[in-house]
């Protein structure tokens, strides 16, 4: 699933500005993309994180982070060369390293200042509670 020969035909997908909507319609995403609104359609059946809700009238609504993956998606099979099969297994690395945690180093014990804040919250309380 190596990347195969470039592709000359389209143009660079860096070049894209996406404006800042809450939604896109299926012919928007098209000319942002430079792509066939049919391609959009056959590349949601190909790649499992391309998900469009459908509004009341049944009309895709595509949300920013869907076009940010319509166009990593382009540039993965136009730019890099890649099969659709290769695009897919590494947008799925990409999501994969994405969701990994990183762990935060925590000071061993509670420090003088947390306790400072918890009393100072207690005294609060106890001021509230007095009141009711």
């Amino acid at each position: 699933m190596s990347p195969k020969a470039k592709n000359s035909k389209s143009g660079k997908t860096g070049e894209i500005l996406i404006p800042e909507k809450l939604y896109f319609r299926i012919g928007e995403v098209a000319r942002l993309c430079r792509l066939p609104a049919y391609v959009l359609r056959f590349w949601e059946t190909e790649f499992p994180q391309l998900k469009p809700v459908k509004g009341s009238t049944g009309q895709r609504m595509y949300r920013r982070r869907d076009v940010e993956n319509v166009v990593r998606i382009k540039r993965l099979l136009y730019e890099e060369g890649y099969t659709i099969a290769g695009a897919r297994q590494h947008m799925r690395e990409e999501t994969k390293s994405e969701k990994k945690q990183v762990t935060l180093p925590f000071p061993g014990g509670a420090s003088p200042d947390l306790r400072y804040i918890r009393q100072g919250l207690q005294e609060i309380l106890t001021i509230l509670s007095i009141r009711h």
